[in-house]
């Protein structure tokens, strides 16, 4: 749905333009839920966020974490319309705590969209190569696709035969 990175400048009313691609992307594009997500912004259009609201109420409601994930993501969520030249208006709030001042990259995530302060998005892309680098050493890829009725496909950790040898 949402995919590529796009830089803005961010107006000092706090409004960000929406890139178009995005905007087509999403069948109720003139409402987004905004909420903080790890370092960014998160940007849902409306029937995504509703999707998510579902998904946390199947969650046990008494676990400590799904509290937690529940109050912090719905405490931080505000409704942002998409005006006459495409702008969404990001509360100071959380601009502030996504640490995004005059620009930001508008980043798609699949379901949802992102805004990063550059400096962060280049922290993030730093340990993320890390991460991934790690990770495919454990994955033997491309990955078969299934035989009919056949098990599924495995993914071999260290010491399987498949798995790339460690550097």
């Amino acid at each position: 749905m949402f995919k590529g990175t796009y830089r803005h400048k961010i107006d000092p009313k706090g409004r960000i333009p929406v890139p178009a691609a995005f905007r087509k992307a999403s069948p109720d594009s003139s409402l987004f839920v905004v909420t903080l997500l790890d370092q960014c912004l998160a940007c849902y259009p409306r029937s995504e966020w509703a999707r998510l609201e579902e998904q946390l109420r199947a969650l046990p409601a008494f676990n400590r974490g799904v509290k937690a994930l529940t109050r912090v993501l719905a405490s931080r969520a505000t409704d942002c319309e998409v005006d006459g030249q495409g702008r969404i208006r990001l509360p100071l709030e959380l601009r502030q705590a996504a640490q995004i001042g005059r620009e930001a990259l508008v980043v798609g995530v699949l379901n949802r969209f992102e805004m990063w302060s550059p400096d962060a998005w280049e922290s993030f892309l730093r340990e993320s190569e890390t991460l991934l680098d790690e990770a495919s050493l454990e994955v033997a890829w491309p990955l078969s696709p299934p035989a009919p009725g056949g098990p599924p496909p495995v993914f071999p950790g260290k010491g399987h035969p498949q798995a790339k040898p460690s550097r």
